[in-house]
């Protein structure tokens, strides 16, 4: 009899507490990313094949994935798949855990949890900075957009940004006639082409991202040795890609070369000079195009064409960089100037080596003087948009444990590491992050509802059993009276 009424308060005792997990579990239905509680029952040690009574087992939390819901708030990310974020207590400096990915920006321009502790991830470097006048951050200067591109590499993310200053309105005529003279407008169809080019070899870079190999330009000579005397009348001609350019005899021979020279010089992308010995030598200002150069001739007289230097399309990331070069010279010879801002986020690993905080001022990050862009989390990463201009400025990293159930909650949906859950390691190919998107309780109500019935029960008849173990003994107890 009294072992029954110790069997009853066991089982009192063990469904009040398992009542109190499913219940938290059902309250925290909407909570964002919330994990429900799995609770086992064991029984106690029997004596004499008499069983003592119940004990829970385990509380454990149940790590399935929840449903992803779409909010498309800008610092919303949801894990689908294994993992957590990483968590910095900023009180205690903690390392802590959650799947909770309802972030903010704090006041210090860092990503932090709804709580105000601090994201931990792969914070952007620049790779390169390419400036012509030293000017290392954009400022209000630059209004003139040329690229920006995404690069999704092998062991790396990149973003390539360039800008320029307003060129429009400090080309001006420059050179010497004869010597590559180019007119304003030459200037400006130059940058044309050679912006356009760039642009392509970045989607190239884009598509394939190697380090690649470098551009050369197309150099091409032709010698009218005897020009002197031929060229006292009527015209000098050569074609370019099927054009003719074509100058009419004026003044003398050196000064009908000179301006044959200039005319050249104004086809977009190229460039020409001409000596006095009537050598004219045509150099295309854009990497690896192949200009088609024939026909040569003075009036009548046709002239050899000598491809000095034959141009070889790169590859990679060198291409980029060779087209580059000569946009930054045509964008300085039309008076203006040129920053190219890369920024890269390497892997972190397995051991996810170098994470910190990730900020999210651009000003901060001395990439930008506007404070603020338009913030955007796309397969984790974490780019900021200013103007036409987008900047990788971090990666979000995320971590898993060979026994993840044995984290031990420390509210806020916040974890942190077990006796039993193991060194964390980079979850990076467990999971998809979906940016604008939180994921939900994985409460079931249906289940939860039922095990609380079954609990109610349970503890009632517990509770039965403690009545008519006292009676029991009552009753013996009147009967030795």
């Amino acid at each position: 009899m009294i072992s029954g009424l110790w069997n009853g308060v066991t089982g009192l005792n063990t469904f009040e507490r398992a009542l109190n997990t499913q219940s938290n579990n059902v309250t925290n239905s909407n909570t964002i990313a919330h994990k429900k509680d799995d609770v086992s029952f064991e029984d106690l040690m029997y004596q004499s094949r008499y069983g003592n009574g119940v004990q829970i087992q385990n509380v454990e939390k149940n790590f399935q994935q929840g449903n992803l819901k779409v909010t498309n708030n800008t610092l919303d990310v949801a894990i689908d798949g294994q993992g957590f974020f990483i968590v910095n207590d900023v009180k205690t400096g903690e390392t802590l855990y959650t799947r909770a990915g309802n972030f903010k920006m704090g006041t210090d321009g860092t990503l932090q949890t709804a709580y105000g502790d601090k994201i931990y991830g792969s914070p952007t470097t620049f790779s390169s900075i390419v400036s012509t006048d030293g000017t290392q951050t954009y400022n209000n200067n630059y209004t003139k957009f040329i690229a920006t591109e995404p690069i999704n590499g092998v062991g790396f993310s990149r973003t390539i940004n360039a800008k320029a200053t307003d060129y429009t309105l400090t080309a001006v005529d420059t050179g010497v006639s004869g010597q590559g003279f180019k007119s304003s407008s030459a200037l400006l169809n130059d940058i044309r082409e050679l912006s356009a080019e760039y642009n392509v070899q970045l989607d190239l870079y884009s598509a394939n991202p190697v380090d690649g190999t470098s551009s050369t330009s197309q150099v091409t000579q032709v010698s009218f040795s005897d020009f002197s005397t031929e060229l006292t009348s009527g015209y000098v001609e050569i074609y370019i890609n099927n054009d003719s350019i074509k100058q009419p005899f004026e003044t003398d021979a050196q000064t009908t070369m000179n301006l044959f020279a200039d005319k050249i010089s104004n086809v977009a992308g190229m460039s020409a000079t001409v000596d006095s010995s009537g050598l004219l030598t045509i150099s295309s200002l854009i990497p690896g195009r192949d200009n088609r150069i024939t026909g040569a001739a003075i009036n009548s007289n046709g002239y050899g064409i000598n491809e000095i230097v034959s141009p070889v399309s790169g590859t990679g990331y060198a291409a980029v960089n060779s087209v580059r070069d000569a946009l930054r010279d045509a964008i300085v010879a039309a008076g203006g100037e040129f920053l190219e801002v890369t920024n890269t986020i390497n892997d972190a690993g397995p051991t996810l080596a170098g994470i910190g905080e990730l900020q999210l001022k651009l000003d901060d990050l001395n990439i930008s003087e506007n404070v603020f862009g338009v913030l955007s989390i796309e397969d984790g990463l974490i780019y900021a948009k200013d103007q036409d201009n987008k900047f990788l400025i971090g990666k979000l990293e995320t971590v898993t444990f060979q026994n993840p159930e044995s984290l031990e909650p420390k509210g806020e949906t916040l974890y942190t590491i077990g006796k039993d859950t193991g060194d964390p390691y980079n979850a990076d190919n467990l999971n998809t992050l979906t940016g604008g998107s939180i994921e939900l309780s994985n409460t079931n109500f249906s289940e939860s509802l039922v095990d609380l019935m079954v609990y109610q029960r349970a503890f009632e008849a517990s509770s039965k059993s403690v009545t008519t173990s006292d009676e029991f003994l009552r009753t013996a107890i009147e009967m030795k009276k």
